[in-house]
């Protein structure tokens, strides 16, 4: 492939996943999980505390590459709602940790699921080999963005984890 041919393909790549990230609320609103007494974004913080465990809301916020403070705000939608709590930092009592729920468990599985489901809605036209074929693609497109971020010196700290 030529430099112009590779370029060419880059631009084409990088106009879909435009039109993916565009796509999203609309495929977001397509879940149909129910209110769980949360925005969206918030309910999205449940996925690292259900992986890696109870955290601060710093830990949580760089995790997602967010600012502290959002973080935070969707934090307390999550305690209120009942899907996390708060307890003590073992390695500091002055601080707490965020820490999923039973209730908050339940609200992963039925996002898990719902979405799950529309990506084999979305997919089902397509022949099995295909789709893994796609998934390992997309999967080594991650690691090479996560790498050439990890290792851009001008992408905030906070974004590199």
């Amino acid at each position: 492939m030529t430099d112009g041919e590779a370029e060419k393909a880059g631009g084409q790549l990088a106009e879909q996943l435009v039109r993916f990230a565009r796509l999203g609320p609309r495929a977001k609103g397509m879940l149909h999980v129910g209110d769980f007494g949360a925005e969206f974004s918030a309910l999205m913080l449940l996925f690292p505390l259900r992986h890696l465990g109870p955290m601060r809301v710093t830990d949580l916020a760089e995790v997602k590459g967010a600012d502290p403070s959002t973080v935070s705000r969707q934090a307390a939608q999550l305690v209120k709602a009942g899907l996390a709590r708060r307890e003590a930092d073992p390695a500091d009592g002055r601080a707490s940790r965020l820490a999923i729920t039973q209730e908050g468990l339940a609200a992963c599985l039925q996002l898990h699921q719902a979405r799950n489901a529309l990506i084999s809605k979305a997919l089902s036209g397509w022949p099995v080999e295909r789709v893994r074929t796609f998934a390992d693609l997309f999967e080594e497109f991650n690691s090479s963005v996560e790498a050439l971020v990890r290792c851009d010196p001008a992408v905030p700290a906070r974004e590199n984890a």
